[in-house]
């Protein structure tokens, strides 16, 4: 489990395709790796992965075809910036929401445009999540834990502060490019529950 809150900016230091998959090495930038282990889970611009090797300041993951097929992990060059975090350990504080780190989707990013001193971006989702996004719950966007402010059909926005824009990879985003999206944990067992109730 994850909390949302990016620990660090990376960068895709190396991809290397191993038999229909990849092994990705990411330069962990301030992420502390102290106390991490073999097997330990790391997010990777919202996705769950497991280290594999780590290094002083780096780590390697393979990355499944699924999760290729899935998210945008499947675009990544060397050099790209990704935002971290470490997994959850229990004792620690949840500033974000729970996150999985399971990507429900990819969403486009629209448009943002200057709020104040922050920014509203637009993100258009698929259409087969637009019905878990509620304006006011939460959404977590390449791995960053946000509150939806505005839903409109599968367009959703959200509001960027300026630190979250300067701590995470939305400094390098533009209208266009494709983010992961998980959807909050409850909407999708509430959902399971409701399916299986007797009428």
């Amino acid at each position: 489990m994850f909390t949302g809150i990016i620990q660090s900016v990376g960068r895709v230091a190396c991809i290397e395709a191993r038999g229909g998959d990849v092994r990705l090495r990411i330069d962990t930038a301030s992420l502390d790796l102290a106390g991490l282990a073999t097997g330990d889970s790391i997010a990777v611009s919202g996705v769950c992965l497991t280290a594999v090797d780590l290094f002083a300041r780096s780590f390697t993951a393979d990355v499944s075809g699924e999760t290729l097929a899935c998210t945008t992990l499947r675009m990544l060059r060397e050099g790209d910036p990704v935002n971290l975090e470490r997994a959850l350990r229990l004792g620690d504080s949840l500033g974000g929401h729970l996150v999985a780190g399971h990507v429900d989707g990819v969403a486009k990013v629209l448009d943002m445009h200057q709020d104040a001193r922050s920014q509203r971006w637009r993100f258009l989702s698929p259409d087969s999540l637009a019905r878990y996004i509620a304006r006011k719950g939460s959404i977590c966007v390449d791995g960053v834990s946000l509150t939806v402010n505005e839903v409109d059909g599968s367009s959703f926005a959200v509001n960027l502060v300026p630190h979250t824009i300067a701590n995470t990879a939305f400094s390098h985003r533009k209208p266009g490019d494709e983010v992961n999206i998980e959807i909050d944990l409850l909407a999708r067992y509430v959902e399971r529950i409701l399916a299986g109730r007797p009428d």
